[in-house]
């Protein structure tokens, strides 16, 4: 497997952590994270659980006064244990190692949904919209959307809409 495909693997799975944390998706991610870093080894599946509870406790609300460096912080950590784990292994491990990635990449896409952190300000003028945050329009998305921290919303003239957020449509 190639080396930027291992890395690009890692980095996503780094965001697919930070991603999880605090939505539904978390407790089957730990399950998934047990098993790929135990492989069978109980002790090293709750050395790495320890590790997912501490970046849980650093990624609740009002745990950092920046929210957004910290989760790069926790996203960088998460995919550097992700690029030694794929590292260490034999080749028909890497690859058991990396389709377990996947997997656990598409649960959480399916399972955390969309996210919105620390966003900047929203300003729609003159009859236009604006969303500082997460939209869905024409059920194209189904599934959960959180914000934290979202810049504010500002709508000037009329037939403006500012929405700091998540919003349905």
């Amino acid at each position: 497997m190639l080396v930027e495909t291992l890395t690009a693997l890692a980095a996503a799975g780094g965001g697919a952590v930070v991603q999880a944390a605090g939505t539904d998706a978390w407790n089957g991610l730990l399950r998934r994270i047990g098993d790929l870093f135990g492989r069978g080894d109980p002790a090293r599946a709750d050395i790495e659980l320890q590790r997912l509870d501490h970046t849980a406790r650093v990624l609740a609300p009002g745990a950092s006064a920046d929210v957004t460096a910290e989760r790069l912080r926790q996203e960088g950590l998460w995919q550097g244990r992700f690029e030694t784990l794929l590292e260490s292994l034999d080749a028909p491990g890497r690859e058991r190692a990396a389709g377990e990635l996947r997997e656990l990449l598409l649960f959480v896409a399916a399972s955390a949904g969309d996210a919105a952190v620390a966003t900047g300000k929203a300003i729609a003028r003159d009859g236009g919209s604006a969303v500082t945050g997460v939209k869905h329009t024409g059920g194209s998305r189904l599934g959960p959307a959180r914000a934290v921290g979202t810049g504010d919303a500002e709508a000037n003239g009329a037939g403006s809409s500012a929405v700091s957020g998540v919003v349905s449509e």
